[in-house]
């Protein structure tokens, strides 16, 4: 079994479920982060939208009155109850000429009356002027508090965007650290795993050379009988020039195990490097996408300033159009048509 290839392995292995594991909180947190925008903006959607109603609501009941339309007095359900007799007296203005009740030359309430229409006419203009103001004020609170709502939200969202930059840097800077320290125990544990395999290596050649077997003693192959005076399995009668050539391939042996360990040593440098390089490059792009999002908000805030005074400036000249056409005429000119 090799061992040194299975604690590799092992290794690998939790170094690949500690990156899919950071890799799974960071997709939580991005959903959680997601969740809380949204929210964010379904609960300003649905203030949006109440304020809307509400502002609905309060338009009809200020400005669309059932009693203020012109068809009213054909479906007022008190129309009975505030119907006078058809005729009071012989001056009653009700009664017209095939009633016999009133003649041409006749109307001796004519000066009290036009007293009365253009009182009644005064009053229903500081009215409608009263309803204008008032309308407006309320417009305007809307629009104040609508504001304060949105900073308020956009300041959350601020401070959400910044926790989790926040939150990233130190992911980042334990991923590093981690990093660092993982490369420094490799190359520890490296250094002493070939200082060991070279020890290890020079003793066996020690022991090899210092040995019968390796030294040639000739001694070793004399046999205890003169019947068979050598020994076949132990016999050492090479020449030098045998001798040297085996130890010059052990030799050129270990140098070529010497080459392939400092090959795997240089593999694993290149790999180290490549790593920082990656994390490095993950951190280049993190900082990149930060500059996009801080330059889209403030396009954002550019944006919403921009509407902000577009509505202002809307707002203005709706108010000074409704201003300038005041009513009174207009209710001049329905009046003498009515009476007409």
């Amino acid at each position: 079994i090799d061992k040194d290839a299975l604690d590799v392995q092992v290794k690998e292995r939790k170094m690949q479920e500690a990156a899919e594991k950071a890799q799974h909180e960071r997709f939580a947190r991005d959903m959680k982060k997601n969740d809380k925008l949204m929210c964010l903006l379904e609960e300003r959607q649905k203030n949006e939208i109440k304020d809307i109603h509400r502002a609905l609501n309060e338009f009809q009941k200020n400005f669309q009155r059932p009693e203020t339309r012109r068809e009213f007095d054909l479906n007022d359900p008190e129309a009975l109850k505030k119907d006078r007799p058809a005729r009071v007296s012989d001056d009653d203005p009700r009664c017209t000429i095939s009633g016999m009740q009133k003649f041409m030359g006749e109307d001796l309430n004519h000066d009290q009356r036009m007293r009365f229409q253009k009182e009644q006419i005064r009053e229903w203009s500081l009215q409608q002027q009263k309803d204008w103001k008032n309308a407006l004020a309320d417009q305007k609170l809307a629009d104040d508090l609508y504001d304060k709502f949105r900073i308020e939200l956009d300041r959350k969202i601020m401070e959400e965007q910044r926790k989790e930059e926040e939150s990233r840097r130190n992911v980042c800077a334990a991923t590093k650290t981690f990093n660092r320290i993982q490369a420094a125990e490799v190359d520890h544990k490296n250094a002493l795993e070939k200082a060991q395999k070279m020890k290890d290596d020079m003793d066996e050649i020690t022991c090899l050379l210092r040995g019968d077997f390796l030294s040639e003693n000739p001694d070793q192959a004399i046999g205890p009988w003169s019947k068979h005076p050598v020994l076949v399995d132990r016999w050492k009668g090479m020449n030098r020039e045998q001798l040297m050539a085996i130890r010059q391939f052990q030799k050129e042996q270990v140098l070529e195990k010497q080459r392939a360990r400092e090959q795997e040593l240089r593999r694993d440098a290149e790999w180290d490097q490549q790593r920082l390089q990656a994390a490095r490059a993950q951190l280049l792009w993190e900082r990149h996408q930060q500059r996009q999002n801080r330059v889209q908000r403030q396009d954002l805030d550019v944006t919403n300033a921009e509407l902000s005074q577009e509505q202002k400036a809307k707002n203005d000249y709706l108010k000074a159009e409704e201003y300038s056409n005041t009513p009174t005429e207009e209710f001049y000119a329905q009046f003498n048509t009515t009476t007409r």
